[in-house]
């Protein structure tokens, strides 16, 4: 089916915006957007009838918007200079119908470190299109960032991808973000050893870097132990910027590269080597500038670290992907409640319904170092889509408060933690974690202030009590505790919690939102 194009020029309507805080939103049409999103498995978007009989079908019910797809390089361009875009139009098309945005993943000259996504004549084209070496000189499957043949024509690609979908999407918006390339980075080595790689790192380091650092020497001489890494996330953050910077110049959409993150064993080349990890991100902020967002690829289990090192610096944080067991749903909340993020979304979200412990990799996961339950759905889908539904009905109230004071998030980081206690304006929180097992959420969830003496609570598996401030003499008393749930913004009442009810209120296993108006009174007796 062929989209209709859209008149042009419009308003530009979709933007990610800052408050003073550094809190970035994402709007379409002047409305704040909550990307609440799922990222597909690789293959699924490349065939039309998968998508309708195997995927479609299984994201109806756990309440996404916004659905994060690949769009590889070798699909649009199977012959140089020859685009076919039938595919895109019709995934745009497919997603205009069940009612759902999109974020494109362009999967061009880099995909988990390798260069398996380019088209066949750039596969075959070695000379033209050089590839990245190795110590010793064998080759990799990566071609290098050095190539500038290689940049120049995945640039050109993804400027007319761009172009397209200005023509055919600018108007309707169902794209609203587009990811440049995917986890960037050079694997099994820290650099690249390639004749030109070798050239260019026994130079001295590039003028904009020794304005940035303050510094001027060799690559070895200015980064030391670190040299081999900064040179690969120099070398990738140019390339980044020369496309992403020709493709905003069609279409100036919201862009982002991701992150696959350093871990233990942390040495570069264990993962993506001069990808947009955090300890890079001097290097990719200053010279990637048409990157609007560095978004993590969080799989570790240290949810609460990675947010904190991402959302820093005036960078949005936005969760592209996920961990795939029962714990992402209640992450979720922690990650809008404490960071404001612009978005989350677990990876192959079209499996999460399904029971995956039995399917797993369990050798090639532990190859690349990553927990075996990251990637392992355990009926996800029932325990997010109650996360998903409940942060959609409530976001008006949400955005009313985000970055501001009156929001307040908590998660168990570790099973030794026992609980915290929570701060509000006119009384203190104590929230008691529950057991949970491998099969559950955490311990997690948000608080937002209506006013002093007036707040909603929503999350897994933790119990409540109010108790006075700290130090004061205060008698808190609860007037109403109420169970229910908002529908499209509006509270909806449910039981009027009282009793034994009360004093055990709290979360179970499955998401719920709770109620609370109290009132406060001073036991201080007055003298005379």
């Amino acid at each position: 089916m062929m989209l209709q194009k859209c008149q042009w020029p419009m308003k530009k309507t979709i933007e990610i915006k800052k408050d003073e805080k550094g809190f970035g939103t994402l709007y379409v049409n002047d409305e704040p957007f909550l990307i609440l999103g799922g990222e597909l498995h690789n293959s699924s978007s490349s065939n039309l009838q998968y998508m309708e009989k195997q995927v479609w079908p299984r994201l109806k019910e756990l309440n996404l918007n916004t659905v994060l797809l690949p769009v590889a390089w070798e699909n649009i361009e199977k012959e140089e200079g020859v685009y076919d875009f039938s595919l895109l139009e019709e995934l745009i098309f497919q997603a205009r119908r069940e009612k759902m945005k999109l974020i494109l993943l362009w999967f061009g000259l880099w995909k988990n470190g390798e260069s398996t996504y380019v088209p066949g004549w750039v596969k075959r084209d070695s000379g033209r299109f050089f590839r990245a070496r190795y110590k010793g000189g064998e080759l990799s499957q990566t071609i290098s960032p050095l190539c500038k043949n290689a940049v120049k024509a995945d640039a050109r690609a993804f400027t007319v991808f761009m172009k397209k979908l200005k023509d055919i999407d600018a108007e309707s918006q169902t794209v609203l973000m587009v990811q440049v390339e995917n986890e960037i980075g050079f694997l099994k080595s820290d650099r690249d050893y390639s004749k030109e790689a070798e050239k260019q790192f026994r130079s001295n380091i590039p003028e904009e870097l020794e304005k940035i650092y303050g510094i001027s020497g060799t690559w070895s001489e200015v980064f030391q132990s670190d040299a081999a890494e900064m040179f690969m996330a120099w070398n990738y953050a140019q390339a980044v910027e020369y496309i992403a910077a020709a493709g905003k110049r069609a279409y100036e959409l919201p862009m982002y590269v991701n992150a696959w993150l350093n871990q233990f064993p942390d040495r570069p080349g264990n993962y993506p080597s001069g990808g947009p990890i955090a300890r890079n991100k001097k290097i990719w902020r200053n010279i990637a500038k048409s990157i609007d967002v560095f978004a993590p690829d969080i799989y570790l289990s240290d949810f609460e670290g990675v947010c904190k090192e991402y959302a820093t610096e005036g960078n949005p944080l936005f969760i592209p992907e996920a961990r795939r067991d029962p714990v992402t749903a209640s992450n979720a909340f922690y990650a809008f409640g404490k960071y404001g993020a612009i978005g989350f979304s677990p990876f192959g979200i079209e499996g999460l319904m399904e029971d995956t412990r039995q399917k797993q990799d369990k050798e090639l996961l532990e190859q690349l170092q990553i927990d075996v339950l990251a990637f392992t759905s355990i009926e996800t889908g029932k325990y997010l889509k109650e996360t998903y539904k409940i942060l959609k009905n409530m976001q008006k109230l949400y955005f009313r408060f985000k970055g501001t004071e009156n929001i307040h998030a908590f998660m168990c980081r570790n099973e030794h933690e026992r609980g915290t206690i929570v701060s509000l304006s006119g009384c203190d929180l104590e929230l008691t974690y529950r057991p949970k097992g491998n099969e559950r959420p955490g311990c997690a969830g948000m608080i937002i202030e209506e006013n002093e003496s007036e707040f909603w609570a929503v999350g897994y598996n933790t119990d409540i009590r109010l108790l006075p401030k700290k130090s004061s003499h205060d008698c808190i008393t609860i007037i109403c505790l109420e169970e229910g749930f908002f529908d499209n913004g509006k509270w909806s009442s449910g039981r009027v919690l009282n009793g034994d009810e009360r004093s055990m209120s709290g979360f179970g296993q499955y998401a719920e939102v709770r109620h609370y108006i109290y009132c406060k009174e001073t036991t201080d007796e007055k003298e005379g």
